[in-house]
């Protein structure tokens, strides 16, 4: 079966992308001991949290201390909330195409989806967390997708084309202590016919239940101002809070 069969919307509805039995396998867990983590995953990552740390060590953080923890938290979003992220593939597969950058990818759901489509050239997954990374490869290299779908820290990796055609940023933005830089960034990398879909979630929560996102109000005006200054939006009829944005 080809891997655009075998990464089907039906398939990843249907445990995305038999993501319980490669976890498993990629954390040496019984099936039992997986799915007894699995719903303590997003309460165990927030205990790790440092709580009010310097917005600095912000990298630091999710590159060493997440460790698999991010892994087990990404998993069970990914499955408990299946019909959400499925209509953001069926966006992605709407504009995806040429050289894709997945900007803190975490367990490659979107990178693996949008490296099985026939208009990607080629899917480079950048996240920091060297633990997704190893378990994205590997589930690259278990689709037949190895060819299409290589692992990254950071932009800054020579191997990168100095331009993309498709960027792909879910989940990520509130998570930087500067967004508007990053928005900065991802212009200068794209295409002037290019793409990007993002979203973002500026709010620790009424009862702190996100204590990884920054929201300071200053911080939220910029990215604000550098959006609507550097990007035009691009309709699309999915109600999902992801949003796809052309160059100005």
């Amino acid at each position: 079966m080809s891997p655009t069969a075998t990464l089907s919307l039906e398939h990843f509805l249907d445990g995305g992308f038999d993501l319980r039995r490669q976890l498993a396998d990629h954390l040496a867990l019984e099936p039992q001991e997986l799915e007894r983590r699995l719903p303590l995953a997003t309460e165990s990552l927030a205990a790790a949290h440092p709580g009010a740390f310097d917005p600095h060590k912000a990298e630091a953080f999710y590159e060493t201390a997440v460790g698999t923890g991010h892994l087990l938290e990404l998993a069970a979003w990914h499955l408990s909330s299946a019909d959400y992220i499925a209509d953001t593939l069926r966006l992605q597969q709407q504009f995806a195409r040429g050289q894709v950058l997945d900007f803190g990818g975490g367990i490659g759901t979107h990178a693996l989806a949008a490296a099985a489509l026939p208009e990607v050239e080629a899917v480079w997954f950048v996240d920091l967390n060297p633990e997704n990374r190893r378990f994205v490869q590997a589930r690259a290299e278990r689709f037949g997708l190895e060819h299409k779908l290589r692992c990254f820290r950071d932009l800054q990796a020579p191997e990168l084309p100095s331009q993309f055609d498709t960027i792909v940023c879910l989940d990520v933005l509130e998570h930087l202590n500067d967004p508007s830089a990053q928005l900065e960034q991802f212009a200068a990398r794209m295409t002037p016919s290019a793409i990007a879909l993002l979203n973002w979630y500026f709010f620790k929560g009424f009862a702190g239940e996100y204590p990884f996102h920054f929201d300071e109000p200053e911080l939220v005006e910029r990215f604000f101002r550098t959006l609507q200054t550097r990007f035009l939006e691009v309709f699309h009829p999915f109600l999902i809070t992801t949003r796809a944005y052309r160059l100005l």
